[in-house]
């Protein structure tokens, strides 16, 4: 048989192109139904297009002529049909015995084809010919033949994707949530109905609240499908600097942007990260696997492609005075996705079930609405903090490693005139913690100073490592300081993730390693 174009794997693939006619036909799909539709989707109404239209020509073709087998004589003027060839036409225009003694007695025909050219093809040969045995118009010998529908579940996937693609340079075609309309048939959404869902979230403490529940009020045509009435009214809200899409992926949420925490709104300064330069191929080892276990949110880490919940983390300084947690290689594949820049969900109190208003900020790797839980529960710097899903979308469950309230001997900074200097105190401790890590504070406005000293001096990285590692060292009767606890110690000046740390202790001849990533001043430097 002859293979059909869309039976073949390379027809959805390195030879698929989307044509204006394509989208004229995804055009009238959308228009017919009202229904706004995914790439997937409409990869899917493609493919059985396309399939529809092979069918239609191959019946076109068919009936225009003799289909050409080799074993068949024809005369001048017989049409003649080439399914091997596209299935093109042609005029029988001469014949004339063959000549191969290796064939036998046989003609040749030569042909016109309608678009011109013209070619010879043999005829009344009796010797065996795949198409001679082949009885109809279908797949090659030996391949598997596929309806319409089940090239499109197999190729919908793949021919979705780059649809998805080709229409994001379409200003015909708008998208939101994850699906398609055209731009023209949208449902007018005008400044008044803008207005009047403003005021319900106004109402709602800024939402976040689904299109469904603003719909209301806002009176849109009836006659139009519920769903093309929400996907004008999200397309109208897109774009409106006024309202914020908040929702987990596969649901649409609105919050008025002005209520938006202040922390969501902009990056809290402790987070802020200005990118810092070092060669990576100066860490060894060890250090990769300390930078792999810290997980810092700006650490160039690859997702794990699982992970093991419940997820421990533990609480830096930084995040612990912003209220976040980290959206770090790990913790992301915990925290709820999304198309969208900001992601509202909810935080539930593993001991007690409160649940804690929460966001995802992607683009500053955090997640912010913490504080008030960190002071309730007494969870200090350095706290051993569980994470896992909820059973509900779009909820995180969190725990601390709770404890009956105890004195510890704990590191606790103390800075004299914006500078780190630290002693072992005694500090009551209400949850686990880790040694290294722990950086208590007694005095937040003298803490402030050390980073705002840090920045309005400019201080390098360097300098800030020159300043705090003998501090550090002082704690230890053998002079040693661990790598965590130096990052530990450093973020609270400037935030910093431990690769350019580790790196900087590398290049300097300040310091020296001494093993399971404790570094030691060199014999008679001061560190200055």
């Amino acid at each position: 048989m002859i293979q059909r174009k869309t039976q073949n794997p390379a027809y959805w693939g390195e030879e698929f192109t989307i044509t204006p006619d394509d989208l004229q036909y995804l055009s009238t799909v959308l228009v017919e139904d009202e229904l706004p539709r995914s790439a997937e989707d409409l990869g899917r109404a493609l493919i059985l297009d396309r399939c529809r239209q092979e069918e239609t020509l191959i019946e076109r073709a068919m009936s225009r002529g003799t289909p050409y087998q080799p074993k068949r004589s024809y005369k001048v003027g017989e049409q003649v049909v080439f399914p091997a060839l596209d299935f093109r036409a042609a005029e029988v225009v001469g014949v004339r015995p063959g000549h191969n003694p290796e064939y036998g007695s046989f003609q040749v025909i030569r042909v016109k084809f309608e678009k011109g050219g013209e070619r010879e093809f043999a005829s009344e040969l009796e010797t065996d010919h795949r198409l001679n045995d082949e009885a109809q118009i279908g797949v090659a010998s030996g391949a598997e033949q596929h309806s319409a529908d089940e090239l499109a579940t197999l190729y919908s996937p793949q021919v979705g994707a780059m649809l998805e693609r080709h229409l994001e340079s379409e200003s015909d075609f708008v998208r939101l949530a994850g699906k398609w309309f055209r731009r023209d048939l949208l449902v007018d959404v005008h400044v008044g109905h803008l207005n009047l869902a403003e005021a319900v979230l106004d109402m709602a403490s800024g939402g976040p609240s689904p299109t469904e529940d603003l719909l209301g009020d806002l009176e849109l045509p009836e006659e139009i499908t519920p769903q093309l009435r929400v996907f004008s009214l999200n397309y109208a809200l897109q774009e409106d600097e006024r309202f914020d899409e908040v929702g987990p992926a596969g649901e649409v949420l609105w919050f008025l942007r002005r209520m938006e925490p202040e922390g969501v709104q902009s990056i809290p300064v402790r987070l802020q990260y200005q990118s810092l330069e070092y060669d990576p191929a100066l860490l060894t080892s060890e250090m990769l696997a300390l930078e792999q276990e810290l997980d810092d949110e700006w650490s160039n880490l690859g997702s794990p492609a699982e992970i093991e919940e419940p997820l421990t983390v533990i609480l830096t300084y930084p995040h612990w005075r912003s209220g976040t947690l980290p959206l770090s290689s790990q913790l992301a594949r915990v925290f709820p996705t999304g198309r969208t820049r900001r992601i509202r969900f909810s935080l539930i109190d593993g001991e007690s079930g409160a649940e804690v208003p929460a966001w995802v900020v992607r683009e500053g790797h955090y997640i912010y609405g913490l504080g008030e839980w960190y002071r309730e529960n007494d969870v200090p710097p350095g706290a051993y903090l569980e994470l896992t899903r909820g059973e509900r979308p779009g909820t995180v469950v969190i725990r601390r490693r709770g404890r009956r309230p105890r004195r510890e001997w704990v590191r606790v900074a103390l800075p004299i005139d914006g500078q780190l200097t630290f002693e072992v105190r005694k500090q009551l401790i209400a949850c686990e913690y880790d040694e290294l890590m722990i950086v208590a504070e007694e005095d937040p406005t003298a803490m402030d100073l050390v980073w705002a000293r840090a920045h309005k001096q400019e201080l390098s990285l360097s300098e800030l490592i020159t300043e705090i590692f003998p501090e550090l060292a002082k704690l230890s009767p053998q002079g040693t300081v661990h790598a965590a606890t130096l990052y530990s110690a450093v973020n609270v000046a400037m935030r910093t993730p431990p690769g350019p740390l580790l790196a900087e202790l590398v290049v300097s001849d300040a310091y020296a390693p001494v093993g399971d990533n404790y570094w030691v001043l060199h014999a008679g430097s001061t560190g200055v």
